[in-house]
């Protein structure tokens, strides 16, 4: 079956399922990324209908894999890039408006285009000053042409009015949805109904934890494989750990069983279903994940799928507080493993 597709704005449509780049990056992994692989990846998720990429300034090499890839395959179908603008923590005191243009021209150069379809701002401290004035740069980026439309990623209901009280036509939220992990159900959904804001959603499957091969299994011991796990590990802490962890995969394998679909499908489709959710980023290493991917959509919940695991839920307190909160405590265990300074934007591409 076909992807669905989700209307961000009455011009632009994305695929419910977007493909995430991070897996693609450089140091996401303690092996570096096969470049055949990702392109082979990239081939089979558009031939799914899946045609929105995720990825970032700060995806190192992403980009322009992204970027090549597009120009020396050409494909039929109509492709969306979203990306994001990541100023490192270090420049955010002084970030000027040329740094923001160049940072976005070199987007540009890597993707291969004369237009990004969709930016996405992060700002690592709101102590910090300014992100109101860098968004506001980027919207008069898009008046000139060199963006289509403008996402915000990690950004919680407060921070996020402000800049929507600016002016800034702000379409998209990127945040981590999970069933996990449900912080974007508190004040960002007001938000998303009185400012007509959509979210995309990561860590849908909490970097591969959401999956029957984690049922049964004992506690995994650091160091983790790549750098998702090592996140997402600290988010089954806050969930309540582990046992509470396997309580959760113990509900949703046997309903998972029953649609004849996998736990990990089923996760996916849990976060679909949320409010305001226009897509899910999945990242994938090879092109397998794509025959589970189109399964999520013959999937349907029904009541009693929903009360089993909102029952499990409430018994887990989850990680609590505003959306992101938690990995902005400076000095906190979810912030040590950010990586603040890779976007350097004094440097050529």
């Amino acid at each position: 079956m076909s992807i669905p597709r989700f209307e961000l704005t009455p011009d632009y449509t994305i695929s419910r399922i977007v493909l995430g780049g991070w897996q693609f990056a450089q140091g996401h992994g303690q092996r570096q990324p096969d470049r055949a692989a990702s392109r082979e990846v990239l081939r089979g998720a558009i031939r799914a209908g899946v045609t929105t990429f995720d990825c970032a300034d700060i995806y190192t090499g992403v980009e322009d894999l992204i970027g090549s890839f597009l120009a020396s395959e050409r494909p039929s179908q109509s492709v969306q890039i979203h990306t994001k603008y990541v100023p490192d923590l270090g420049r955010l005191a002084s970030l000027t408006e040329q740094q923001t243009t160049q940072t976005i021209e070199r987007s540009l150069r890597r993707l291969r285009v004369e237009r990004l379809d969709l930016v996405q701002f992060h700002w690592w401290d709101f102590d910090i000053p300014g992100y109101v004035e860098a968004a506001c740069s980027l919207d008069r980026l898009r008046k000139h042409g060199k963006i289509a439309h403008i996402g915000v990623t990690n950004f919680d209901a407060l921070h996020l009015s402000e800049i929507l009280d600016a002016g800034v036509p702000v379409v998209s939220n990127q945040v981590q949805y999970s069933v996990l992990d449900r912080r974007p159900a508190g004040g960002m959904a007001k938000v998303c109904e009185k400012r007509g804001v959509s979210l995309l959603c990561y860590g849908t499957l909490a970097g591969g934890f959401l999956s029957s091969s984690y049922l049964g299994e004992a506690e995994p011991s650091a160091p983790m494989e790549n750098r998702s796990l090592a996140k997402y590990r600290l988010i089954l802490d806050e969930f309540g750990g582990w046992d509470r962890f396997q309580s959760l995969l113990r509900v949703l394998q046997p309903i998972a069983e029953r649609h004849g679909t996998t736990l990990s499908a089923l996760a996916s489709r849990y976060v679909l279903d949320r409010p305001y959710v226009a897509g899910c980023i999945t990242g994938m290493r090879h092109p397998h994940r794509l025959q589970e991917i189109e399964t999520v959509f013959d999937l349907e919940l029904d009541a009693a799928d929903r009360a089993e695991i909102d029952a499990c839920l409430a018994e887990c307190p989850g990680p609590e507080g505003p959306i992101y909160g938690l990995e902005r405590v400076k000095g906190g265990r979810h912030a040590s493993i950010m990586r603040m300074d890779l976007n350097r934007t004094s440097l050529p591409s």
